[in-house]
């Protein structure tokens, strides 16, 4: 149901509540002036959820309804719950602390229907179709990775509905010449910008890549490659490897002979382990390794021990940051907040995720109105800095204001050290030999 026949239908039931409590000789007066903010779930074979809150006793006339297809179960579970947290972190202060979304003089809560991806491109795309055409939602939220924001935002683009997302960064999603998707992540390929500048200032002079031949990584690749030239670096080789690698000595064994300033490794959590490990079993020991995803996770240094010291990452975002808005407060704040909510520190797929709806939220109120057309120029238009950094859209979508961050594993602890204006700590290059870790 659009926003429009919900605010017609709210007032109707105001009246006819008016009238019944007029009628009304007795009884006793309860408080309604809390806000419900926890998730209802009807069933069916898509495990549809609706997130909402009660509008009962707020200034709020009217509702803004978005959906979003987002994993449940399947590969993408863990990442899928924390773009969820991410949501409805924002859910809960827009409608309770904030007080709803202004529109001009009109004030509007915000309900989130939620379908369940399963992980599954197609799926995904079916069901974004089903919350535009059956749920007649206002505007789209983005799903977790790149192959189910590519599917997904073109459903969106089809009907000229707006999504703004915060995890899907592969470069193939900007470069279809879409007007309705819109990213506040940094995307894929910039993941290494911000840590082989500060490589190259410190005095490196040659790379190796290696990445996995899928969208994302391939991206971080390719990216990897850009930057290392644009910063004058050499480039000695590049190697790919396919989907669910089990081993990478061999490609291990060519950069070690080659011996590299620093190794860049494109790929998920399992790629940074195996990377890491191969490394050190061939004693290949460059001054850097600059890896993606895993680094970033406590879970890395659990895994490889005092091996993890020197890594690099990039990271769309830890909560040492020093970015600071006026809505969620500092990344430590925003940290705080959603421990208090969740019963566990955000990742920074829950932090960008909340990022990507206020992005929404604050372009419907510069455009003071709902019609798309005025909200997507308002996006376009879109220039603040917010608790997870800036936010400014170009032409194709992409938010071309935040640079990528970069940690480094430092004695165990994983400390932001690029760029300069988030860094905690300095850059440590460059790296010793294994047995000094």
């Amino acid at each position: 149901m659009s926003h429009r026949k919900k605010s017609l239908l709210f007032s109707l039931f105001v009246m006819l509540a008016l009238c019944l409590a007029a009628c009304s000789s007795g009884g006793s007066e309860e408080s309604a002036t809390e806000s419900d903010t926890s998730s209802t779930t009807t069933t069916d074979e898509t495990m549809a959820e609706e997130t909402t809150a009660d509008e009962t006793g707020s200034d709020c006339t009217g509702i803004i309804t978005l959906g979003a297809a987002v994993s449940e179960t399947g590969k993408y579970a863990r990442e899928g719950k924390d773009t969820r947290q991410g949501y409805n972190t924002w859910l809960a202060w827009v409608n309770d602390e904030y007080g709803g979304v202004k529109v001009g003089d009109a004030c509007y809560k915000v309900e989130i229907i939620y379908y369940d991806d399963e992980g599954d491109p197609d799926t995904a795309a079916n069901l974004v179709e089903r919350l535009i055409t059956e749920d007649e939602v206002d505007f789209l939220l983005g799903p977790y990775a790149s192959d189910l924001t590519m599917s997904t935002s073109a459903i969106a683009e089809k009907y000229g509905i707006i999504m703004v997302e915060g995890n899907g960064a592969s470069e193939d999603i900007f470069n279809r010449g879409f007007k309705n998707i819109f990213a506040v992540l940094t995307p894929a390929g910039n993941y290494a910008q911000s840590a082989l500048k500060s490589l190259s200032d410190m005095g490196a002079k040659t790379v190796v890549v290696a990445y996995e031949d899928t969208a994302f990584p391939a991206s971080v690749g390719q990216g990897a490659v850009k930057w290392a030239e644009e910063y004058g670096m050499e480039v000695l080789a590049i190697e790919t490897y396919p989907k669910d690698v089990a081993d990478v000595s061999a490609i291990m064994t060519k950069f070690r002979d080659l011996d590299p300033d620093v190794f860049v490794g494109g790929g998920h959590f399992n790629d940074a382990l195996l990377f890491v490990n191969a490394a050190k079993e061939l004693g290949f020991a460059p001054d850097a390794m600059v890896i993606t995803v895993g680094p970033s996770n406590p879970d890395f240094v659990t895994e490889v021990g005092s091996s993890a010291n020197y890594i690099i990452g990039p990271t769309q975002w830890e909560a040492s940051m020093s970015w600071q808005d006026s809505y969620f407060g500092t990344p430590a704040d925003y940290a705080q907040r959603y421990e208090a909510m969740w019963g566990e520190p955000p990742t920074y797929q829950a932090a960008e995720s909340t990022a990507t709806a206020l992005a929404l939220q604050l372009a419907i109120e510069n455009a003071g109105s709902l019609e798309m057309d005025a909200v997507r120029q308002a996006l376009y238009d879109l220039d603040v800095e917010t608790f997870y950094g800036p936010i400014n859209f170009d032409e194709t979508g992409k938010n071309a204001g935040k640079p990528m961050g970069a940690i480094q594993i430092q004695n165990g602890e994983i400390l932001v050290v690029a760029p300069p204006e988030a860094a905690v700590s300095d850059l440590q290059y460059p790296m010793p030999a294994w047995e000094d870790h």
